[in-house]
């Protein structure tokens, strides 16, 4: 196999039109079917997309035997049950972000996956991007000394009552959506886990989301804070700041693929922007997952990682009834 054959679970606007177009050209990942549970949304998005095959049911695409591995853009409450049948399938499962609605049901689908022999990996697409690389290796590098804090803020504005991140049975609302990115990148950085969460948590009196959410995650010797909002203007930056420098993410997670990141990184000989890119960071995903598979090797971003950073997300939401800080466990 020189070539991983890959099938989309869904024709979710996500990945027509922040996915799609940077698979194009790919060597090791190539989509060759989507499906729908609408037989014409099916056979219109592939058509637009020009994707060979497209089936009117997500059962009639995990039974192709011409599909090696689907990628899943599916509303989070739908996550753990299609990994389980992906593996069912013999398919390889990419899953979009959080994995599943709690770390319970994430370790289950997980342990159930590879049980079938299969390999899983949760799609946290900016840690392929190369400035995520780099401020990794900046922060090891002990440049700007021992990292202290991580600020992380990402919000939208988005108050339609139709859309699945504004339903709360949907597993919708401001951390799941974008919470659990604070969470992932403050782990990513820091290189270790936290012990306790504490958050304060303003909900939506329609949707019952929380539509505005602050948390605090304790790693013993460092925290990380956030801020994360499904109503406020857009805005995403990450700050890392140790004890003799910091680090600026300006477009920290949704970042375009087509010119360069830039990051600001500020030590005690000056400041300095640095420029990496541009880069296609799903395709960077895609391709680094399909040669896990390609080569028989571990998948890059190991399947434990996404149950750790669910239990993160479970604790902030004990917290929001608490009121106190809560254990991460």
């Amino acid at each position: 196999m020189n070539t991983v054959r890959w099938g989309v679970l869904s024709v979710s606007n996500h990945y027509r039109l922040r996915v799609h177009h940077q698979l194009a050209g790919s060597e090791l990942s190539k989509v060759v079917a989507i499906a729908s549970r609408d037989t014409t949304k099916a056979e219109t998005a592939a058509r637009e997309l020009g994707i060979r095959r497209s089936f009117g049911s997500y059962e009639a695409l995990l039974a192709d035997p011409d599909i090696d591995a689907v990628y899943l853009p599916l509303p989070n409450h739908l996550h753990a049950e299609w990994v389980k049948k992906a593996a069912d399938a013999g398919k390889h499962v990419l899953c979009e972000k959080p994995f599943a609605m709690d770390a319970a049901q994430a370790a289950d689908a997980i342990r159930y996956a590879e049980s079938k022999g299969v390999k899983v990996m949760e799609a946290f697409m900016y840690r392929f991007h190369p400035q995520w690389a780099h401020a990794k290796e900046v922060v090891q590098s002990g440049e700007i000394g021992k990292v202290l804090f991580v600020h992380v803020q990402f919000t939208f504005n988005n108050k339609d009552p139709r859309n699945i991140r504004n339903i709360l049975e949907a597993g919708g609302g401001a951390i799941m959506d974008i919470g659990c990115y604070a969470c992932s990148s403050s782990r990513f950085i820091m290189g270790k886990e936290p012990v306790r969460a504490i958050s304060l948590v303003s909900r939506d009196p329609e949707f019952g989301t929380d539509a505005l959410s602050s948390g605090i995650l304790d790693f013993g010797d460092a925290r990380a804070l956030f801020t994360v909002s499904t109503q406020a203007f857009p805005v995403q930056q990450v700050d890392i700041v140790g004890t003799s420098g910091s680090i600026s993410i300006f477009i920290p997670f949704n970042m375009y693929g087509d010119v360069p990141a830039e990051m600001r990184i500020v030590t005690g000989i000056g400041p300095r922007t640095v420029r990496l890119g541009p880069a296609g960071q799903y395709r960077l995903m895609f391709d680094a997952f399909s040669k896990s598979i390609i080569e028989g090797k571990p998948v890059p971003t190991p399947p434990k990682d996404a149950i750790a950073n669910m239990r993160a997300l479970d604790a902030l939401f004990r917290s929001e009834k608490s009121g106190n800080w809560e254990k991460i466990i």
